[in-house]
């Protein structure tokens, strides 16, 4: 079983429980996620089963939006809602001047990852070290904000959508605004709307694939693994050069793509991936796996 599940998550759920949950619903044997939410946030969890576990790293590399909620006046130890409250302000700011503040947070920026993070220092979880009451010095990251719209201001309460690139912390750019604002934010909700090509729209909840009794509509409720894998251009093989490309070989096919592509058989049958030198050569990178 070979596919990619579109899950819309649900809040207070890790990912690994609804992936393990997934996972027994559809019998796969073998399954992965495409990149974490936090308990508390919602939306899009691309998870992926048998062959397309070999492309779920793709996504971690893609582009994310999401939409938001920021309480302004407050500030926790987590960046969210769920940790314990450090700080409070007074809030007295326009609908203008908080999108200016989230203007001066547009572009690349750098950084700085939250000690409640999954991110390793010597081994061992930040979040980790957090919970024990440590703190460590992090390295500044660059990271891209390509859109940060703020939607409306009601009260102390801030809605925004905002498309980042790989490795950005949505807690952290709302805490970045609340000390351009001067008065301190946290996040309070958060919604992943689309992980590269992907879009939530097209989701399912654990739900919908409970209900099903039929093991094979559930698995009907699969997309194809090459899902995971649109942004790079397809290559199309004849029935001769696929059995030589099955086998690990090179093709010297003078063409005209260079880089990583996603690479198809007779009746669009995807064979893998691979990449294509400065001279149209065609060499294997990951391979489905056939009987």
């Amino acid at each position: 079983m070979n596919g990619v599940l579109l899950l819309n998550k649900g809040e207070g759920a890790s990912s690994n429980r609804e992936l393990q949950t997934a996972r027994r619903l559809l019998n796969a044997a073998k399954a992965g996620h495409c990149g974490t939410l936090d308990p508390m946030a919602t939306g899009l969890l691309p998870l992926a089963f048998g062959e397309a576990t070999k492309f779920s790293a793709d996504l971690l590399h893609a582009d994310k939006a999401y939409r938001a909620v920021a309480t302004l006046g407050v500030e926790t130890d987590t960046g969210d809602r769920t940790g314990t409250v450090l700080k409070t302000h007074e809030v007295s700011v326009t609908l203008d001047e908080v999108k200016a503040a989230a203007a001066k947070l547009t572009g690349p920026i750098k950084q700085v990852p939250p000690m409640y993070s999954a991110l390793k220092r010597d081994g061992v979880a930040l979040y980790r070290l957090a919970r024990q009451g440590e703190t460590v010095e992090r390295e500044p990251r660059l990271v891209t904000i390509y859109r940060f719209d703020i939607l409306s201001l009601d009260g102390n309460t801030v809605e925004m959508e905002c498309v980042v690139s790989k490795g950005t912390y949505i807690r952290t750019l709302i805490e970045d605004l609340g000390h351009l604002l001067g008065c301190g934010a946290t996040m309070s909700a958060l919604c992943r709307t689309r992980v590269g090509d992907l879009d939530l729209k097209d989701a399912i909840t654990l739900e919908t694939l409970e209900r099903e009794p039929d093991a094979i509509k559930r698995r009907a409720m699969l997309r194809p693994p090459d899902e995971l894998i649109q942004s790079l251009a397809p290559v199309e093989l004849a029935a001769a050069e696929t059995e030589r490309f099955k086998n690990g070989q090179r093709l010297a096919l003078h063409l005209a793509e260079r880089g990583r592509v996603r690479v198809y058989g007779p009746g669009k049958e995807l064979l893998g991936t691979a990449t294509v030198n400065e001279r149209g050569v065609l060499a294997p990178e990951r391979l489905i796996a056939t009987d």
